[in-house]
């Protein structure tokens, strides 16, 4: 899949694309050169789960659940 670059350097995120990798408007993405390109990356992520359960892989899973939600 392609995306042409605008006049101001910005390229389009498929949606298919954000929706894997869990991004949406307002998100920090980096962007890291690498041999033959860039790779984009989420940065931080969602707010930790705390308390008992936070060893336990429960949020995780959870929000694996909700991205293959409809939106």
């Amino acid at each position: 899949m392609t995306q042409k670059m605008g006049t101001k350097g910005q390229v389009v995120i498929p949606k298919d694309l954000r929706e894997q990798i869990g991004i949406g408007p307002g998100d920090d993405v980096a962007f890291e050169p690498v041999d033959d390109g860039i790779v984009v990356r989420r940065v931080g992520g969602r707010a930790a789960l705390r308390g008992r359960f936070a060893e336990s892989g429960m949020a995780a899973r959870l929000l694996a659940d909700r991205g293959k939600e409809p939106r």
